[in-house]
């Protein structure tokens, strides 16, 4: 599958053009010999970013299970037995006071994720009151609430939400293998809607689905080929929840997550790539591999909505191992125009 032509979000932009990739040219990266392909991502990387910081972030499930999709990778769909427990929206304290450690810890901004198909407007009014005051503690906010109706963005951006998290999940020829509840449209959908309204994006995929290489270079074909790219470039490795349809799924070898890193940073050189899920599984080695190819964006915390994620003091010490620091503002190197 190629796509035609870059899919524009929003015509003011601050990625002053997108070079076209083709699935084609992509594929070819991933045969680049390793060693090589590595050495390339960690060239572009040092060109638009400091090498040596890591953007902190934390994500919080602040409404968890019981959502009607059916993704095949997802343990709080209602449709799978996996154990989790259906959780209403939290309160704004309780939301505000684990955003105020995880400030304390590091993190520049504070992710919120809610297990919806989308929202409606009596939870957009909830969630714009927990916006404002996670933003009054000075991070920077980031939501993932699903598909969006039109003037919801908006309501997000006025209160003070600075980006939204729409991942594309995967290929756009995979996706029916994946989920059958909605449209690989649909999410483009919202993410226009999200572009429209001043946010910024932060948008990527999973790999380890059982999808083919030419269905990752198809993956990130199509997150390269938004006008503009996203701001932040989420790449997670399946994390296997028993009771899901992927509990199952093929292992993917650790040389081709990262291979998938190194690609996404050279077609995506000014966005930050973070190391995502299925982190707490990669070995030290294994993430600094990932750092040399150019991730520069982790999750920081014990839990990752529902699932593990690396504890705080074993990011400490392996970032101390690597003579990583979290990005400040004093720290971040100025991206090129």
């Amino acid at each position: 599958m190629t796509i035609a032509q870059p899919l524009q979000l929003n015509s003011i932009t601050p990625h002053p053009s997108v070079e076209y990739w083709s699935v084609c040219k992509i594929e070819a990266l991933f045969e680049t010999p390793f060693l090589e392909l590595i050495y390339r991502a960690a060239q572009v990387h040092r060109e638009y970013f400091n090498p040596q910081a890591i953007q902190l972030s934390t994500l919080m499930s602040i409404k968890t299970g019981g959502c009607p999709e059916d993704c095949g990778y997802c343990p709080q769909s209602a449709r799978y037995q996996t154990g989790v427990q259906n959780q209403q929206l939290l309160d704004v304290e309780e939301i505000v006071a684990k955003a105020k450690i995880a400030k304390e810890r590091g993190a520049g901004r504070f992710c919120m994720g809610a297990a919806w198909r989308g929202p409606k407007p009596k939870d957009i009014a909830k969630v714009t009151e927990i916006i404002k005051a996670v933003k009054d503690l000075g991070m920077e906010t980031c939501g993932t609430f699903g598909l969006l109706q039109d003037g919801m963005a908006e309501e997000l951006k006025d209160a003070g939400l600075d980006y939204y998290n729409h991942n594309i999940d995967t290929a756009p020829e995979h996706y029916d293998e994946v989920i059958g509840t909605r449209r690989f449209d649909d999410r483009i959908s919202t993410l226009g809607k999200v572009r429209k309204a001043g946010l910024k994006v932060c948008c990527g995929g999973i790999v380890g689905m059982n999808e083919t290489r030419k269905e990752r270079a198809g993956l990130i074909a199509s997150l390269a080929n938004l006008d503009p790219q996203p701001e932040s470039v989420p790449i997670n490795q399946l994390v296997k929840i028993e009771g899901t349809p992927l509990a199952d799924a093929a292992e993917l070898d650790w040389t081709e997550f990262v291979r998938t890193i190194a690609v996404a940073r050279i077609t995506m050189p000014k966005s930050y790539v973070r190391l995502s899920a299925g982190r707490q599984g990669m070995s030290e080695e294994m993430q600094a591999m990932c750092f040399m190819a150019g991730a520069n964006s982790i999750f920081y915390g014990d839990k990752l909505l529902v699932t593990g994620n690396p504890e705080e003091d074993g990011d400490q010490l392996l970032m101390a191992k690597l003579d990583l620091e979290p990005e400040t503002e004093e720290n971040r190197k100025t991206i090129k125009r």
